[in-house]
């Protein structure tokens, strides 16, 4: 018998593929004990169980500790936690697609629902119509007389692509009367903006409308919250401009308005989000982007198909002329990536372990006459707390070479076009300006030997290799 907790089963090697098969739909949750985001899941997830139970729905959730069950980690690629995989049962296993969209319980049961029901529902009367707006915060809605026609089948192919959207569908005039849709069209209605985006595309083009859909479910100006950030990222648009600013401070709104107004002419290219940094939770943002409380208000673009290439304003200015004039300078590509860098510490070069910032790292590392062996590091990683006095043993026992650096850099603070830092602690070897990964073990004798050896002599990590993946 699988057991459950608060609704959610609870799913193990054992008993994972029986449960799947013998289950129309499951959505399975692959977490980690320790996970902050998963922990902050885990009551959305029991709600959205125990919401679908209470309506009588086929659907389950389930639950996989990865941590124990690695083996089914493996097999389903789980490369971060929590993962959410959805299952549809199948004599081939199939497995469907990972969940998109919020991560409150509604958000999940919305998701759901979509999955496993129809594309589109049917709206027979104006009542059912209204109804249909009044419950949904963006919803799309088309009139197609023709239940058979061209346009209707692409409607309802583009509603069957989006998750977290829902679409209604009107085959009466009467009752498209009333929402005053014409035949043929579609539009989306929101409870924000201007309440009401219609499609002036062609049915045929599936993509245009897609297109449309997406960049209409979005504020224009977006907050930054756990609810939103996958929208955010896992939408179609890869420009974001980001505003830095305090709820608390009084001038803030008047900086949002100026935001709001650039942000209507970039509507289906660059994404405009807020980010309230008085939230704790929001402070790890700022830290990617090296702003201090001091810098804010402030703001920041970052392309995200360009390895998350950063863009910074020459200037403070926060009008919307200045916010519109440099954000078509980085749409455009006139604007080179900016490149974080900290303040070199005056005793830098003066400890075992040498500290390197943006600006020494060329210095310093591709120092033909030296061996230079570097530890890209993040605060906040536990790896690499682990690894630091083991790293200043190191470095002590170089501390008469000349020829040899251990070195250290703060990857949060501190970047390089070079190449990109994916994972924490990452350990490169720069022996006469050539570049060497490190992945064996590391212990003073093994790194040591590597050193020595000029970067030939590795031995294999036993389980210390660990590495804490970049979280933006």
């Amino acid at each position: 018998e699988v057991q459950e907790e608060e609704n959610v089963l609870i799913l193990t090697n054992d008993n994972f593929d029986a449960v799947v098969t013998e289950n129309q739909h499951v959505l399975v949750e692959f977490y980690a004990p320790w996970c902050g985001h998963c922990k902050a899941l885990a009551p959305e997830y029991a709600k959205a169980a125990t919401s679908l139970k209470e309506e009588g729905s086929a659907v389950k959730l389930a639950k996989v500790d990865a941590t124990v069950q690695s083996e089914l980690g493996s097999r389903f690629k789980v490369q971060g936690y929590p993962t959410l995989k959805f299952f549809k049962a199948s004599t081939t296993f199939k497995l469907s697609n990972e969940i998109a969209g919020g991560r409150q319980a509604a958000d999940i049961v919305s998701w759901l629902k979509k999955k496993t029901g129809p594309p589109t529902v049917p709206l027979t009367t104006a009542d059912e119509a209204q109804k249909f707006k009044d419950d949904n915060e963006v919803l799309v809605v088309g009139f197609f007389p023709d239940e058979k026609s061209d346009h209707m089948v692409n409607y309802v192919k583009v509603a069957d692509a989006i998750d977290d959207v829902v679409f209604g569908v009107i085959h009466s005039a009467d009752v498209a009367a009333a929402s005053d849709i014409a035949e043929n069209t579609v539009a989306v209605f929101k409870k924000f903006d201007e309440g009401r985006a219609d499609y002036d595309g062609s049915m045929e083009d599936e993509e245009a409308l897609t297109k449309f859909v997406k960049e209409n479910q979005l504020r224009l100006v977006t907050e930054f919250t756990s609810e939103t950030a996958p929208k955010i990222f896992g939408g179609d648009i890869q420009v974001h401009n980001l505003l830095f600013i305090s709820k608390l401070n009084v001038e803030s709104d008047g900086h949002l308005d100026a935001f709001t107004e650039a942000a209507k002419s970039f509507k289906g290219k660059v994404l405009f989000i807020y980010i309230d940094t008085d939230q704790e939770d929001n402070k790890r943002v700022m830290e990617f982007f090296g702003l201090a409380e001091s810098d804010i208000p402030s703001y920041r673009i970052i392309k995200m198909s360009e390895n998350m290439a950063k863009f910074k304003p020459d200037s403070p200015d926060l009008t919307t002329e200045a916010i519109s004039a440099f954000t078509s300078k980085v749409v455009d590509g006139k604007v080179d990536r900016h490149l974080m860098s900290a303040e070199l510490p005056e005793d830098w070069n003066k400890n075992p372990v040498t500290v390197l910032v943006g600006s020494n790292f060329q210095d310093v590392a591709y120092d033909k006459k030296k061996k230079v062996f570097v530890e890209f590091y993040a605060p906040w990683c536990g790896h690499c707390k682990s690894l630091a006095p083991i790293w200043e043993k190191l470095g002590e026992k170089y501390t008469d070479a000349d020829d040899v650096v251990v070195a250290k850099m703060d990857s949060t603070a501190n970047e390089l076009s070079l190449f990109e830092i994916s994972g924490f602690p990452t350990l490169k070897f720069f022996p006469a300006q050539r570049v060497i990964d490190y992945d064996g073990d590391r212990t003073v004798d093994a790194m040591a030997a590597f050193i020595d050896s000029n970067g030939e002599k590795v031995s294999e990590s036993e389980g210390d290799g660990e590495l804490e993946e970049v979280d933006e």
